[in-house]
């Protein structure tokens, strides 16, 4: 039986695993986003997690505890300066799995793990209540607003567009005709010497 046994060894031995997930847990918190196994993923989601709630307490010995998990200076700063003030009121839930699939060479199951509220998202944080219904129902018509506008805009655009075609083929007739009457200039004097040269 495999009780209290938790956490997976990934066939790698202590060390090689702790310091597979200092690197991982460094290289989520600077960019936000990695790409990696689903099983290591999971693994992970527990570690950063509780990096970040170390930088939400912001003591000397939470910093100290925290160098333990991520040894860069880099990734443990932010911990403990934008990402404390931006999950200060969230309890938990720091991370998101995105599963994407089978990798190409040996089928691993492979998905993306990112941090939650990132600043090229929005915030999808839930609102609840009566106040949440009543401020986003004006948001709903302006919406409504704006797509009448940018209706009546394009329907403005086209008659413009449909005027620059009917002049191109204007311009592309006057041409064709100017030509067929300089074709048709040329063509008696070449007959005639050709008549010419016949007689001779």
């Amino acid at each position: 039986m495999r009780h209290l046994k938790a956490g997976r060894k990934f066939g790698r031995t202590s060390a090689h695993r702790k310091a597979l997930f200092r690197n991982l847990v460094g290289a989520l918190i600077q960019r936000e986003r990695i790409r990696t196994t689903l099983s290591k993923a999971k693994e992970l989601r527990g570690k950063v997690e509780k990096t970040i709630t170390l930088g939400k307490k912001g003591t000397l010995h939470a910093r100290r505890q925290a160098f333990k998990l991520a040894p860069q200076k880099e990734s443990v700063s932010k911990v403990f300066g934008g990402l404390a003030e931006r999950y200060a009121n969230r309890p938990g839930g720091y991370t998101r799995i995105i599963k994407i699939g089978p990798r190409r060479g040996d089928n691993a199951p492979m998905a993306f793990i990112e941090l939650v509220d990132r600043e090229g998202e929005t915030s999808s944080a839930p609102k609840k209540g009566k106040e949440a219904e009543k401020k986003e129902a004006p948001k709903k018509s302006t919406a409504k607003k704006e797509t009448k506008v940018t209706s009546t805009k394009k329907k403005q655009v086209k008659p413009k567009v449909t005027e620059k075609r009917a002049a191109e083929k204007k311009e592309t007739k006057a041409t064709s005709t100017e030509k067929k009457e300089t074709k048709k200039k040329t063509e008696p004097k070449k007959s005639t010497a050709k008549k010419k040269e016949d007689k001779k």
